[in-house]
């Protein structure tokens, strides 16, 4: 028996719940242990005065989603493929948080803003990766294909599809990360990305994934009460990296790897201004924007942090609800 509109809503309120209550103990047991954020040096002035602050907040975040989703989704049920895909998702998720943990715990004991070797990074990744493809196709039973829902068409891609899945996992992690530079950017957008998916999943029966999206979204708002301007905790790359898996199993799962592109536009914007700003400067010597992510540039442009992250919003509120409207479009 599959979850019902019903759990779906507990699993999400749980989640809030728990990240609202478990996060002063833990916001007190990081001050304690003086795991504090690193700042760059080369970052925003304004942000040096956030050095110190408790960070690997993404802890919290993905023990607030475990808790209710497991118990939810396990109790009186035997596991089915839509199981399976929901297994999936919080697994890619858990294994990318990992991977952020040991990152943040490295920069803590080296106490700088670098962790782990990039190539330690990418070979993990890769691990994750084609573990999320394996569960995908042997054991979800999804096809080695693409689907274009603007066309409503698929593509078969046959072995490349690992390859793919490897891009979406590596791209979405790295996105959401470099989104999180301002207080409550990096969450608030992935749960405008995840109300869209918690929409999708639904309308096709997929209440397994429905449930842990909301669980992912409740758990994200309660951190949300914390990690809101003037932040009194960061979710670190725990977090950012982990939350970036768990779109990305969505993405995979639900088989909107392309639409992804629209439904977590904002992400894709971060990222483009990075790429063309590295590419800008090593061609012509000159920067596009004034520092980038994007984000960055309009602080420097002297917008306040909490205009630039409403704005962001926004932005995102609106790519997520026209990626539904191409979805619902293309199954109707």
């Amino acid at each position: 028996m599959r979850p019902d509109l019903g759990e779906v809503l507990i699993g999400g309120t749980a989640s809030f719940f728990i990240c609202v209550f478990l996060s002063p103990k833990f916001i007190e047991f990081l001050q304690l242990k003086e795991f504090g954020q690193y700042i760059r040096e080369d970052g925003p002035q304004e942000h040096h005065a956030k050095a110190g602050t408790p960070t690997m907040g993404g802890l919290i975040i993905f023990i607030a989603i475990a808790i209710p989703f497991l118990f939810l989704l396990l109790s009186d049920r035997s596991p089915g493929p839509d199981e399976a895909r929901a297994l999936g998702v919080i697994g890619v998720a858990l294994a990318c948080a990992a991977l952020g943990f040991a990152d943040d715990y490295t920069k803590i004991i080296k106490k700088r803003s670098l962790g782990l070797r990039g190539r330690t990074k990418l070979l993990v990744t890769v691990v994750i990766s084609v573990g999320l493809w394996l569960i995908a196709t042997q054991a979800a039973d999804l096809p080695d294909q693409l689907r274009l829902h603007v066309i409503d068409a698929t593509i078969p891609v046959g072995i490349a599809y690992p390859v793919i899945i490897y891009f979406v996992v590596a791209g979405t992690t790295s996105a959401v990360n470099l989104t999180d530079g301002l207080d409550g950017l990096a969450a608030g957008s992935v749960v405008i990305v995840l109300l869209a998916y918690i929409a999708i999943t639904f309308i096709t029966g997929l209440t397994s994934l429905s449930l842990m999206a909301a669980c992912t979204v409740g758990a994200c708002v309660g951190f949300l009460w914390f990690n809101s301007f003037p932040a009194s905790i960061f979710m670190g790359d725990t977090g950012s990296l982990g939350l970036g898996g768990a779109v990305a199993g969505m993405a995979v799962m639900t088989q909107t790897e392309l639409l992804l592109i629209i439904l977590g536009g904002i992400f894709v914007i971060e990222t483009l201004s990075v790429l063309i700003q590295v590419f800008w400067f090593q061609t012509r010597g000159k920067r596009v924007f004034l520092m980038a992510p994007i984000h960055h540039h309009f602080e420097l442009k002297a917008w306040s942090e909490t205009k630039i992250i409403l704005r962001f919003w926004i932005v995102a509120a609106a790519l997520a609800a026209i990626g539904f409207t191409i979805y619902q479009r293309s199954v109707s």
